[in-house]
């Protein structure tokens, strides 16, 4: 990057709210980005960090993956936006390989820009296929920014912007009892992460799972399950409801769909839930959902997520990965209190949220990026590439014991 180039930059990092920048600097993560390939990231001055933060699992396939930057160079040559209520060559392709794609009886899909508003969407399908308002999700949980989505999270911010979507009741994470006593005919779905990445990894039982869903089916409510940080592979599993054996009527996808060069997002519903979408068909819209550019790159994605099969290769790393932070916790003298996840998400219990920071701002001096997570601010998140290499997954490690050597240092 040329020295005027880089002063072009700096002028515009700026002006980012004060507020952003300070984060930013908390955590280590106050550069430019740079160039951007497979695992890795550079910054302005050309050094080179593994990425632990993925977008927040947006890059599951790594930065740049070369198939999918040919798919996106080819489709902007062959098509454009594409008009969102009209059926083109590009949506029907995605919506067939998306029903081929995921397990279970979920055929329809509606696509969507963001986590956010495919979580809304999922909300609104609810209320609207069961006549009902009442939204019931778990403590703990992360599901965007968005209004219905925002209403759900767990986020002790979230009451500056005044008042929420009604209706909407949180009950207690893994709890049978309050789950039964809570889920009743007022009930239009329950909504929750099978793996809740942000708040310490707090994994939902299967046995757990399987109540909501036989609870749901008795009241007529449906189950929406939101695998935006989890899906393709991350928890070593193609998606985490797999293990339960439960089949939601809802599922959320995020932003991984378009594989971290285009923004597309999708809700899948079953056929029997799409019943209401084909009675108001109109009823909801989204300009940019299902671009018809961002559908070709998504069916790329999901090809090569299908030839790739990653959640092997998440298996098998996080194996390897788990082990090492097992060993490094074991030693002693380490700052690390705890670790949970699975296949290549994984979360470091520090202690505190201050804590936390301090070892990112360590692990970032070493060469590998992760955040805090949302909810349980305390521990820091790590889920890079899922198909990151032995070799780069022993880089991760040697990251992590030189932060954890380091870890209070604070420039």
């Amino acid at each position: 990057m040329s020295s005027e180039t880089l002063g072009k930059c700096q002028d515009v990092a700026a002006l980012c709210p004060a507020g952003s920048v300070e984060w930013l600097q908390a955590i280590g993560h106050d550069f430019l980005e740079g160039k951007r390939e497979g695992a890795c990231v550079y910054d302005e001055a050309g050094r080179r960090y593994i990425d632990g933060v993925c977008g927040a699992g947006v890059f599951n396939l790594g930065r740049r993956y070369p198939e999918l930057v040919r798919a996106l160079d080819q489709a902007m040559r062959d098509t454009d936006q594409g008009n969102f209520p009209m059926i083109s060559e590009e949506k029907a392709l995605l919506g067939q390989a998306l029903a081929q794609f995921v397990p279970g009886a979920l055929e329809c899909s509606m696509f969507s820009v963001m986590r956010g508003e495919a979580m809304d969407f999922a909300c609104k399908v609810a209320r609207g296929f069961t006549g009902r308002t009442e939204l019931l999700t778990v403590d703990g949980g992360c599901y965007g920014q968005t209004g219905f989505a925002l209403s759900l999270s767990e986020r002790v911010d979230k009451e500056a912007f005044g008042p929420l979507i009604p209706d909407v009741r949180i009950m207690p994470f893994g709890d049978v009892d309050a789950a039964k006593a809570a889920i009743g005919e007022r009930t239009a779905a329950v909504l929750l992460e099978p793996l809740q990445v942000e708040n310490h990894c707090r994994a939902a039982a299967s046995a757990y799972l399987q109540e909501l869903g036989a609870r749901c089916r008795a009241c007529g409510a449906l189950l929406v399950l939101d695998e935006t940080q989890t899906n393709f592979g991350r928890t070593g599993l193609r998606f985490a409801f797999e293990e339960s054996g439960v089949e939601p009527d809802v599922l959320v996808l995020g932003e991984a769909l378009g594989g971290g060069l285009f923004p597309i997002a999708a809700t899948l519903i079953t056929q029997r839930v799409n019943t209401f979408m084909n009675a108001h068909p109109m009823i909801h819209l989204s300009t940019f959902g299902g671009s018809d550019v961002g559908c070709c790159v998504a069916l790329k994605a999901l090809e090569i997520f299908a030839r790739e099969q990653p959640w092997q290769n998440a298996a098998a790393r996080g194996q390897t990965l788990h082990e090492g932070i097992e060993e490094l916790r074991g030693k002693g003298g380490t700052p690390i209190r705890g670790v949970a996840g699975k296949g290549l998400v994984w979360s470091l219990d520090l202690g505190s949220p201050e804590a936390a920071q301090a070892f990112c701002r360590s692990a970032a001096r070493h060469g590998l990026l992760v955040v805090p997570g949302q909810v349980a601010r305390h521990t820091v998140v790590l889920r890079p590439s899922l198909l990151v290499t032995e070799a780069e997954a022993m880089e991760i490690l040697d990251a992590l014991r030189a932060a954890a050597t380091d870890h209070g240092e604070t420039s």
